[in-house]
């Protein structure tokens, strides 16, 4: 770990007192950054270790047991809604995006492959995490780019499950920008389903959604995880939706996948989210 995170880190913590809105009391605040600290180098020391022996079975034990320790220093309650209706087979997965936690939010319920923004890469250790974990990376500013990918995606989802984010940025999580139809190609060309999932953060206590985790605009990483940390009062709703083909008697193509993907999520979030 870089001096230079150590720093971002420790400026992050206050030195007497924790604003009115923190509802973490401040000793313990302090503490919870070093449990991260700790299991972060713990999932670094898996990786390098044990994860270049041991196949994908025992990697996603790991992957679902580190992500799930996440969550609860975080705060985070995990509960998943119509579970049943994943296929059984190698699907993709089209999910809205709020938070750097939805990766691992999903991976607390079931480890998948992800497809992510290029800039993820370049970020100080989780980046190298990210691609020890084989996230697929993607530049946004690149059709040429995009097609390849399309190519690559559509290999691994013969035999593996993948997770796209099509908004191609994060939201508050009150609405769903467009999805946009690039990547369901991929599920298209290898003839799996499509499987929707609608995400979404609320406050434990009272049941309304909240915007803390958000990782929106020109937020860094490290203010994002403290806003959490200071709440630590979080309830994240996984719901999924019926899968669809393209391949089904409704023949929808890779504009139709992402158009029905984008009206499941944008109905939960109108109705549960505002």
């Amino acid at each position: 770990m870089t001096m230079r995170l150590w720093f971002r880190i420790f400026t992050l913590m206050p030195t007497k007192t924790i604003s009115a809105d923190c509802s973490t009391p401040f000793f313990l605040y302090i503490a919870l950054w070093l449990l991260v600290i700790a299991h972060v180098l713990r999932g670094l020391i898996t990786l390098l270790i044990l994860f270049p022996f041991i196949d994908r079975a025992s990697k996603n034990d790991h992957i679902q047991r580190w992500s799930k320790r996440l969550l609860k220093i975080f705060g985070i309650e995990l509960q998943v809604n119509a579970s049943n209706l994943i296929p059984h087979g190698p699907f993709l997965l089209a999910s809205n995006h709020v938070s750097w936690m939805d990766i691992h939010v999903i991976n607390a319920f079931k480890p998948i492959r992800f497809v992510a923004k290029s800039e993820v890469a370049n970020w100080p250790i989780f980046g190298w995490m990210a691609k020890q974990l084989g996230t697929v990376f993607i530049r946004r500013d690149s059709s040429k780019h995009a097609r390849q990918v399309v190519h690559e995606l559509a290999d691994l989802l013969k035999t593996q499950s993948i997770c796209i984010f099509p908004e191609g940025t994060s939201t508050i999580g009150k609405s769903v920008h467009s999805f946009k139809p690039n990547l369901f190609e991929a599920a298209v060309v290898a003839k799996v389903p499509v499987c929707t999932l609608a995400l979404a953060y609320f406050d434990q206590k009272t049941g309304t959604h909240s915007e803390i985790p958000a990782f929106i605009g020109d937020m860094g990483l490290m203010t994002s995880m403290a806003s959490i940390l200071k709440s630590r009062n979080l309830r994240v709703k996984l719901t999924f939706f019926a899968p669809i083909s393209a391949y089904s008697d409704q023949a929808i193509d890779r504009k139709g996948l992402a158009f029905y993907s984008q009206e499941q999520v944008a109905q939960y979030l109108a109705k549960h989210c505002n």
